[in-house]
């Protein structure tokens, strides 16, 4: 039962980390990155290495509720120091930049209540933070225009993320951090004292929960119930083959048993049947008839003379 038990648990606990593709084209939320970049530059006037410009007043009305800032530094400091806080960012050391360049410009996002509207609404989940967003381009020429993309990689410790009024999950649910790559592909991993989230790449980040987790109705219902029928008969499976184990073994066990008892038993019998019968007596020839005779005799005969003396 103790077996039966456990294997229930691990099948009900057992639950994969999705990987979604997010809907907007890739295309789209790039378009809107190098529009964000050109805005977080024109906030580059002189800039002094490590201190943080913010850009969000550069935006026009239709951008309005996101929030820009840009952050310019020494590629070979960042990759010895690391920076402590850029917002709501901690960059570890160990960072790489690829291509390599003497000056970066980490851009930063905060897209607010338009995260939805201008960037990766995922089907079926619900945002708990706004999406953040963090991204490395070359700072040499800060007047320069659609500029590409440095590939960052945490080589030692991880970015850390630590996300501001994270909103309570419904009853029941768990919320997941998710990371948005610059093609677009989302991959989940779990929250970190409520409010943090780790990664090793640039790219957006968030908070979210599951939402068909606490609604019975709607989008991916049929889907659930189907992984609700396939846990059932796995677990009904199992149920059945531990069970059934164990009736095999009580079965062999009383059929050893049994065996036992009747080799006792008719060995007793043979053992009465000897007895009842007793020992057969030794018959001899006499003339034409057979008569019993005894094989040893127990006294011998002894004559009266011997006693004289």
């Amino acid at each position: 039962m103790l077996l039966v038990l456990f294997l229930l648990n691990l099948l009900l606990c057992f639950e994969p980390l999705p990987h979604v593709k997010a809907q907007p084209s890739s295309n789209s939320s790039q378009q809107l990155d190098a529009l964000l970049q050109q805005y977080a530059y024109k906030a580059l006037v002189n800039p002094t290495t490590g201190t943080i410009y913010n850009a969000t007043q550069q935006l026009p009305s239709n951008l309005i509720g996101i929030k820009v800032a840009a952050l310019r530094l020494r590629s070979g400091s960042l990759r010895r120091k690391g920076h402590k806080m850029y917002n709501e960012f901690s960059i570890p050391k160990g960072l790489i930049e690829t291509p390599y360049v003497e000056r970066l410009v980490l851009v930063y996002q905060n897209l607010g209540n338009l995260s939805t509207r201008y960037y990766y609404p995922l089907l079926n989940y619900t945002y708990l933070t706004p999406i953040l967003g963090l991204i490395a381009y070359d700072g040499s020429n800060l007047s320069a225009t659609n500029l590409q993309v440095l590939h960052i990689n945490a080589t030692h410790d991880p970015i850390i993320v630590k996300f501001h009024d994270v909103k309570s999950p419904p009853k029941g649910t768990m919320a997941k951090c998710v990371w948005f790559d610059l093609n677009g592909a989302s991959n989940f991993s779990n929250v970190i004292k409520g409010n943090t989230c780790h990664a090793s790449q640039q790219g957006h980040f968030s908070i979210v929960v599951n939402s068909n987790a606490t609604s019975p109705k709607g989008g991916g219902g049929v889907e659930n119930k189907s992984e609700i029928s396939n846990k059932v008969w796995i677990i009904i499976i199992v149920i059945v083959s531990v069970v059934g184990g164990i009736a095999l073994v009580v079965v062999l066990s009383l059929l050893v048993l049994w065996m036992k008892k009747f080799k006792q038993k008719k060995r007793m019998q043979k053992m009465e049947k000897a007895a009842d019968v007793g020992e057969p007596l030794h018959m001899t020839s006499v003339g034409y008839t057979k008569a019993p005779a005894a094989t040893v005799t127990r006294t011998q005969p002894t004559l009266e003379h011997e006693y004289e003396t």
